[in-house]
Order: structure tokens, then C-alpha cells, then sequence
């Protein structure tokens, strides 16, 4: 019987034990892929007021068509009728359409896109260089949207500067905010983020 050097035995060994961890990465990286769920999708881009929607369902081209949210925040589709719209992503509205359609198409294939996000805007009234509509950028205060419209004017009444703000009951707010507090850092509590359709009045 032939026996291997002991130095070719470890190299044999060393080889074999390589292979079989390799082996067992490979199924371990293969279990976790099809255990692994997909990563969650941010929720995503809220449907207001005034947006333009178009909505495709696949081989409907009767019922498919581009439609604008009312100011109640309904829209209105074929065979469905009115639903709102307002408060919803685009995702959100996708599924209940497809359900409500079921009672008339076979397994019906939707789409809803944003053509144009025009509910997502705030007014700047008063003595600004630029007043006038606006897109609201995410996380824009009361600071950045006089930047925006070039700044306040050389009468411009900077203490007195307000936000006027429609809550989602109807009811309106007043927003006070002082510039040269804020420019100057103090009570910075009052450079308040913008919500949709604030207005923002400089006098």
C-alpha cells in the first residue's frame, strides 16, 4: 500500500476542504436568494388637486384616457364612475381601479402614471421681487420660497409675513413668520415647512 508525503496529504486535505466550503456558499447564497424578499418601494408620490393622470388599461382603449382630479378630489373612468383620487399613490389607485373593473373585464391590467404633478405648488402674494405659483421642492419653508420669488422687496413689511394654509377639513389657518428673526437665527420654530397650495403672503 502507497501512502501520501505528509506534505502532499495537507495540500490534498486543504484542497478538498476548499472545495467543499465553496460548495456550501454557493447553496447558502442560492437559499437566500429565493428566500430573500423583494426590498420595500418608498411610498411614493401623493396624487392632490389639479394632477393629470393617465390611465391605461391594457387592450381597453375605451376606457383608457388621461383624466385631471377634480377640485373634490374625485376623478371620473368608464364603467367605474367617480372615485377619489386625492390622498392616494399612484399604486393605491391602480389596485382599486383593477378591483373595480372585475365586475366587468377578466383579470384587467392597469396602469396609472402622473403626466403632470400639478397639485404640488405654493403661492407667494405680495411684496416679493417675483411673486406668482411656485413647485414645491420637498422639505421647502417659508425661507426658501422668498428666496425663490428673488426676495422681499425694499417696503416689504418682513415682520408681518404670513402663511395661509387650507386644512384637509376645509378650515383655513394664519401662519405667522417673522424674516428678520429668521435670517438672523432666532425662533426658527416658525420657518415652517410648505404643505401644497400654502400661500405665502409678504405685505
Amino acid at each position: 500500500m502507497r501512502f501520501l508525503h505528509p506534505t502532499a496529504f495537507a495540500t490534498a486535505a486543504l484542497l478538498m476542504f476548499c472545495m467543499l466550503d465553496a460548495a456550501a456558499s454557493s447553496n447558502n447564497g442560492k437559499a437566500k436568494g429565493a428566500d430573500a424578499k423583494p426590498e420595500t418601494e418608498p411610498s411614493g408620490y401623493t396624487i392632490g388637486a389639479d394632477d393629470l393622470l393617465a390611465v391605461n388599461v391594457w387592450k381597453e382603449p375605451e376606457i383608457s384616457r388621461t383624466v385631471l382630479v377634480r377640485p373634490d378630489g374625485n376623478i371620473s373612468l368608464p364603467l367605474i364612475g367617480d372615485m377619489r383620487a386625492n390622498g392616494r399613490t399612484p399604486d393605491q389607485l391602480r389596485a382599486e381601479i383593477r378591483q373595480r373593473l372585475l365586475g366587468y373585464l377578466s383579470d384587467p391590467e392597469v396602469a396609472v402614471i402622473v403626466q403632470e404633478a400639478r397639485s404640488q405648488k405654493f403661492n407667494i402674494l405680495g411684496e416679493v421681487e417675483r411673486p406668482g405659483s411656485y413647485p414645491l421642492g420637498k422639505s421647502m419653508t417659508v425661507l426658501d420660497a422668498i428666496a425663490v420669488a428673488g426676495g422681499c422687496r425694499d417696503f416689504a413689511k418682513s415682520t408681518r409675513i404670513f402663511v395661509l394654509r387650507v386644512n384637509a377639513d376645509g378650515s383655513r389657518v394664519r401662519v405667522p413668520f417673522n424674516y428678520k428673526e429668521a435670517i438672523k437665527g432666532q425662533k426658527l420654530n416658525q420657518n415652517t415647512e410648505l404643505q401644497p397650495h400654502d400661500t405665502v403672503v409678504v405685505p
